[in-house]
């Protein structure tokens, strides 16, 4: 199958997708398209939405914000509006594409908003699970912890916030698993 062929999929929100530098290349079933900008909220994502990604006609969304919007001191209840906003552009301009959130990752720089990380994501996947297929949640907080519930040291960068290339063989591994469930669906 030729590239043009593929699915088109755009991955959009923070920094975990800008500095996955090989993300286009790491999903061989479809066409990667990284629209994501570092230090993006899930606010910013909505307010540049239109601008950025309906010129691209994705036939899916893989999204990842959200934790820079908890350090900057927005409320999970903040964040879940901010992501049904997103969602809100996504329909009106998209349609019902099918659309993947990503879990907000506790990193080991941001252990402090470990309630908010969970209370976030836990609202997020009820919404998503309320509303069913074409949303998908993938949860990937639990799989980039340790044995103790902490996050895995090898998955990070020194800084502790940004992921390694450990981090990103767990990304790529199951962001891989949930795009092959997303085309079945799709079918």
């Amino acid at each position: 199958m030729v590239e043009s062929d593929l699915p088109k999929v755009v991955f959009y929100g923070s920094s975990s997708f800008t500095r996955w530098l090989t993300l286009e290349q790491s999903f061989p079933q479809v066409q990667a398209v990284n629209l994501a900008f570092g230090g993006s909220t899930l606010a910013a994502c909505a307010w540049f939405f239109k601008r950025v990604v309906p010129r691209h006609q994705p036939d899916m969304l893989v999204l990842y914000a959200g934790d820079n919007d908890l350090g900057d001191g927005r409320t999970p209840e903040e964040v879940v509006l901010f992501y049904e906003q997103l969602l809100t552009c996504i329909r009106t301009t998209l349609g019902e594409i099918p659309v993947c959130f990503v879990s907000i990752k506790l990193s080991l720089s941001r252990l402090h908003l470990r309630g908010n990380i969970e209370y976030a994501n836990g609202c997020i996947s009820r919404l998503i699970a309320n509303q069913g297929p074409p949303l998908y949640y993938l949860d990937l907080y639990y799989r980039m912890l340790d044995e103790r519930g902490n996050p895995q040291p090898t998955y990070f960068e020194a800084d502790g916030l940004h992921l390694s290339p450990e981090g990103y063989a767990v990304w790529q591994q199951e962001i891989s698993t949930q795009l092959d469930s997303m085309l079945q669906n799709k079918q």
